[in-house]
């Protein structure tokens, strides 16, 4: 592998503050990192944190955890601080606790264009695009079609146009029209060409991640020493509840563990079928997962930048089917955080529904996941706009409908509408109407009126009647207009030619070399 010399230059595309529709722009909010300004909820008491933890370390010591991956088993073993036997490895809680406490709370991840670098931990909340369903839906298509290459470019053209999406996560939908051994280059040439945002890669096996490694240094015109200095992408990992960690993703957890990237574990736990039906034995029994995923990263580099994920929910006890969105789904999205707080590692949850269209259930089930996280302190919003069918269907109309609810969370932080100064106060605004004017042409509105509330792009405030006048266009309609008039206007972002040819190169040449085994 040959070492390239540092390039730096500007990406920006069009992430656009506006689009056109019928010749008036539609504004958007600018790109922005959002700060969660709320004390988070805590169904916890003091008392009940240490009870979750103590179950979490009791899993860990007398339980313990499958590690399927051979080369993991044999750094645990070397580590002095676990018990192996077979695939089976226990901790012990004292050294559990010592190797979560070199994992940062906080850390930062630059993609290629470095004015998009965002930050994960503290009170930052950030949200990321849908990852991973095989199949699509839009209202022109009016069914369920297995993705393609076109689908796939599209959602990703959305998740760079959105400001509210902060970064790019996997496959938005599955392009299944690509041979799985070349996938992964076809889709991260597009997301690395598209977009400019923080890219994630999938760990699926040696040759996936070492090629989206070197695809995302060239991208971003870096030595290697400049790579490894610190995070410029991310995975993310799911354990195989219960208590199971599987051999390709312990494989690409590692790989990026040596080479300082982002490491975020999220344990798929579903109460009733893969975890204990009650919420506090689910959470630890996830938290149990997920930390010994973090143990082994911080064995291999200390101060590897972790993050512990949230998924647990719940099944329909009656046909199995996973429900999201649910009440159980946001106490123990809740739980986690207070849980991720008492090991001061940054946390990871996602904005779900089970919903099949993008209906009133799509969009309660998807604002409940979503107001859940922003309630647990989460750090990282995984699936925050598009996701259907419990993660099996991705659609554009949800993704931009999902774009409202993400602007209205980001709206509700801006430490302006709880501003206390005089003018804010408004008492000399209040004096001059008196009880029988109004506030719409005095001065201190009309300073203020263009900015002083929300404005919608989806949603329309009209009343019946004049909905009614305008053809009656229901929510899906008019994002599905406006995802059309999104891609017809769409621009990439700027990327160095020499940039592009060298990925490109790189790209033919290692799908001339057979790609990635298909086979784990």
């Amino acid at each position: 592998m040959t070492d390239q010399s540092p390039r730096r230059k500007r990406g920006g595309g069009r992430a656009g503050n506006a689009t056109r529709r019928g010749g008036a722009a539609i504004e958007q909010m600018s790109w922005r990192l959002p700060v969660n300004i709320d004390r988070p909820t805590e169904p916890l008491t003091e008392e009940g944190v240490l009870a979750v933890h103590d179950a979490a370390m009791r899993i860990l010591e007398n339980i313990g955890i499958e590690f399927l991956n051979h080369e993991a088993l044999e750094i645990l073993r070397a580590s002095g601080g676990c018990t192996i036997d077979g695939e089976n490895v226990r901790m012990g809680r004292d050294f559990v606790m010592e190797m979560v406490a070199k994992a940062p709370s906080q850390w930062d991840i630059t993609p290629r264009n470095p004015d998009r670098k965002i930050t994960i931990g503290g009170n930052h909340i950030l949200f990321g695009n849908v990852s991973s369903p095989p199949n699509y839906w839009d209202m022109d298509l009016g069914r369920k079609v297995p993705g393609d290459r076109e689908m796939c470019r599209n959602l990703l053209k959305l998740s760079q146009y959105f400001n509210c999406i902060h970064f790019v996560g996997g496959y938005p939908v599955e392009p299944v029209d690509v041979h799985a051994s070349v996938r992964h280059l076809d889709v991260l040439y597009d997301k690395l060409t598209i977009s400019d945002k923080a890219a994630h890669a999938y760990s699926l096996g040696t040759e996936r991640v070492e090629d989206v490694m070197e695809m995302v240094r060239i991208a971003g015109g870096h030595s290697h020493e400049e790579f490894d200095a610190g995070p410029k992408m991310y995975t993310n990992i799911n354990s195989t509840s219960p208590l199971k960690h599987d051999i390709p993703m312990l494989d690409g957890w590692m790989r990026l563990a040596r080479r300082n990237q982002g490491l975020i574990v999220t344990p798929f736990t579903l109460a009733g079928a893969m975890a204990p039906v009650t919420m506090a034995g689910a959470v630890a029994q996830s938290l149990a997962e997920g930390l010994s995923a973090i143990v082994l990263a911080q064995i291999i580099r200390p101060g590897a930048a972790c993050a512990i994920g949230t998924f647990t929910s719940n099944v329909d006890m009656k046909s199995g089917a996973p429900a999201f969105g649910t009440p159980e789904y946001m106490r123990a999205t809740q739980m986690t955080g207070q849980l991720a707080r008492f090991y001061n590692l940054p946390m990871r949850a996602s904005g779900v529904c089970a919903a099949n269209v993008p209906d009133g259930q799509a969009m309660w089930e998807t604002s409940n996941s979503l107001w859940s996280a922003v309630q647990a302190g989460a750090n990282v919003v995984y699936h925050a706009a598009g996701w259907l069918e419990g993660g099996l269907i991705a659609s554009p109309e949800k993704f931009i409908m999902d774009c409202e609810v993400i602007q209205h969370i980001q709206r509700y932080m801006e430490p302006a509408l709880t501003a206390t100064t005089e003018a804010d106060l408004a008492v000399d605004a209040v004096a001059e109407v008196g009880p029988e004017g109004h506030f719409f042409g005095i001065q201190h509105t009309q300073d203020r009126y263009t900015d002083a509330f929300y404005q919608p792009f989806v949603s329309d405030w009209r009343n019946y009647e004049a909905w009614e006048a305008a053809g009656g266009v229901w929510t899906p309609e008019r994002a599905n207009k406006l995802f059309k008039q999104i891609i017809n206007e769409f621009e990439d972002a700027p990327m160095d030619v020499a940039i592009k040819e060298e990925l490109s190169a790189f790209v033919e040449r290692r799908k001339s070399e057979g790609g990635a085994p298909t086979d784990f």
